[in-house]
């Protein structure tokens, strides 16, 4: 069985559009976004990352802190000991409190307020970094789940950078860095800010030990329906796919991923018509999933319908210069083999 991987930021890469921040200009985010360091029962040291969202706490995982000795954040070769924490494992989101820390709080930005394909960043410290990094990307999903709205980025983070913050072009956070998929096309995910005043109203506890497991590291079969269609999506396995993600299509027919899985494994196994039905429906339901209408631009070619196509340039264009091009290209090539030379 394939495990899902615990995250931090990985590679630096250079934004492409004038809206993501460069790296000189995220330097303001360093008084915000911490190491946390832990004490492991076998004497060695762990890291993750956390962000300041008040001047009492720094959110992180619990993954980064369960089942420590103790926890510490660290800022400018100063460090800072919490006094209690406020932890929901299942989760997966940790409050350290202290008295009061002379660090920046970050603003933060609900999730139900992002739109598919706006540019975000994440920041924390991968694999030892002794400064912040981040990687640029953008927003791919947004998947309702207890209470709140799980935000997939294509703005990747590796070990280290658990806990980390997802931001916004203006530099609010939006999330939590927490967790990704297998894969050589790895999906990250990231935890939702609403969470974080949701436990702010919590009670304190002061131990760092727990038997739960975070919602993510369940058994495939427990886990939500955006993880169960990553593997089989990955691997091509189209009529898994189907099964899965009519289920989900079943259980929230407002979900445009959900009618977006099921287009893209009915065009697998080659049912054409119903897959451009769920397609349209995932981009009627959502005008910004480029995902979506991608893939009905592929269904539309194959039907070899110009108008069609002709119809999603626009909005594909809006979205992507790149991926309006290749419609044009799709366009010219039909009309070419309609009118041979």
């Amino acid at each position: 069985m394939k495990r899902w991987i615990l995250l931090a930021l990985m590679c630096v890469y250079a934004p492409s559009l004038l809206a993501w921040p460069s790296v000189a200009e995220t330097i303001p985010l360093g008084y915000s976004v911490v190491i946390v360091s832990t004490d492991l029962p076998d004497g060695s040291t762990g890291r993750g990352s956390g962000v300041v969202v008040s001047k009492e706490y720094v959110a992180t995982n619990c993954h980064v802190i369960a089942n420590t000795n103790g926890a510490n954040v660290a800022k400018f070769r100063d460090g800072y000991k919490p006094i209690a924490i406020k932890a929901n494992w299942r989760r997966d989101l940790c409050l350290l409190k202290f008295d009061s820390l002379p660090l920046t709080p970050i603003p933060m930005r609900d999730s139900s307020t992002l739109n598919y394909e706006e540019e975000v960043f994440s920041l924390g410290f991968p694999a030892g970094s002794p400064v912040p990094q981040p990687s640029y990307g953008n927003v791919k999903g947004k998947y309702a789940f207890d209470g709140g709205l799980i935000v997939r980025t294509n703005a990747t983070f590796a070990m280290g950078s658990s806990g980390g913050g997802l931001f916004d072009e203006k530099f609010n956070l939006i999330g939590i860095t927490t967790f990704k998929s297998p894969g050589h096309r790895g999906f990250f995910y990231c935890l939702p800010v609403e969470w974080i005043k949701e436990l702010m109203d919590s009670p304190d506890i002061l131990g760092l030990k727990t038997n739960e497991v975070p919602f993510w590291a369940l058994p495939p079969e427990q886990r939500p329906f955006f993880m169960q269609v990553v593997t089989p999506f990955q691997n091509e396995e189209w009529a898994t796919l189907k099964t899965i993600a009519t289920k989900w299509v079943a259980e929230e027919p407002n979900s445009p991923d959900a009618w977006y899985f099921l287009g893209v494994a009915e065009e697998g196994i080659g049912e054409i018509p119903q897959a451009k039905i769920a397609l349209q429906k995932a981009t009627q339901i959502n005008n910004h999933d480029l995902d979506a209408f991608v893939a009905l631009s592929r269904v539309v070619f194959a039907q070899k319908d110009i108008t069609a196509l002709e119809a999603l340039k626009p909005p594909v264009q809006a979205l992507s210069n790149d991926e309006g091009e290749k419609i044009t290209l799709k366009i010219n090539q039909l009309k070419t083999s309609e009118h041979p030379l």
